[in-house]
């Protein structure tokens, strides 16, 4: 039967070759991304207007996958991906503060690369990677897209600067990264992020990105949040249901798809216009201020 992304990807694949209609909106999307310059001809553009060149990348990247998703999530068979967008979207309203504690930039990879549908476990992301490798798109796409889908949320310990960019400690790997911080924000040695990193994309560019206004766990320390990554990682083996669980599977996927949506609805503290403050630990209900 195959999973449910190359079930989309055959469709795709048929329907393009037979220039069916009713996929006109996918061919569109995939015209429309090569009309944006998302081939690589904006990243240029958005360096000369001053953005730093990991975030160019990313950003084209985006609107790339926005595209095809827009078009995917139309589908049939990805309909119950699209019910748990809306439900989402409905619950947690991602506009920000002071409207909601989720920003877009957030909710966004969450949407496409961390929330899974099917049995098959896909996200839009693998769905995306799938289409392009079968139909045979410019392998430009898959670089895209491929780092981003192997992203994930993640808590880190803020270890100083490095001129301008922030040396950010992964609680999980121990390993110290070099970051631009998209919104601008460098916040202080000793700070506890919640935020999303991406890697160098190019060879000639040496640092990551944090593509996520960054969440700051105002209560949070290395080891408070090392102890319940213990705990929740044991609740999910006890749970069963997944083939390996571990720390990597829990930041990206959570134990539930909204589990850490919620939890940063809950622990929502304070903003400022380029950081958001949090406070408590997801499983210390009594912790969290919004709880």
């Amino acid at each position: 039967m195959g999973s449910v992304a190359d079930k989309i990807a055959r469709k795709v694949a048929t329907q393009i070759r037979s220039n069916v209609v009713d996929l006109s909106a996918f061919r569109a999307s995939r015209e429309r991304a090569v009309e944006a310059g998302l081939d690589g001809s904006r990243f240029n553009d958005l360096v000369e207007q001053g953005y730093d060149p990991a975030f160019a990348f990313y950003a084209q990247g985006l609107t790339l996958v926005s595209m095809f998703a827009e078009a995917i999530s139309a589908m049939p068979e990805a309909k119950g991906y699209a019910k748990a967008v809306a439900k989402a979207e409905d619950e947690y309203v991602p506009e920000g503060p002071p409207i909601s504690p989720l920003t877009a930039s957030h909710f966004n990879m969450w949407a496409f690369f961390d929330l899974q549908f099917w049995s098959s476990r896909e996200t839009m992301g693998t769905c995306i990677l799938r289409v392009a490798e079968s139909t045979g798109m410019p392998a430009w796409i898959a670089d895209i897209v491929r780092p981003m889908q192997e992203s994930r949320m993640g808590f880190y310990v803020h270890m100083g600067m490095d001129g301008p960019l922030v040396l950010l400690k992964d609680i999980v790997t121990g390993r110290v990264l070099r970051c631009h911080s998209a919104s601008e924000y460098l916040g202080e040695p000793g700070q506890l992020w919640y935020t999303r990193l991406l890697p160098p994309p190019l060879p000639d560019i040496g640092h990551h990105v944090v593509v996520t206004t960054p969440y700051v766990v105002l209560d949070g320390t290395e080891q408070r949040f090392l102890d319940y990554i213990g705990r929740e990682v044991a609740r999910m083996s006890a749970a069963g249901g997944r083939k390996a669980v571990d720390a990597e599977a829990l930041l990206k996927f959570g134990p539930t798809a909204n589990h850490w949506n919620e939890y940063i609805f809950l622990a929502y503290v304070n903003h400022q216009p380029d950081a958001i403050f949090l406070a408590g630990v997801p499983d210390i209900r009594e912790s969290l201020p919004q709880a």
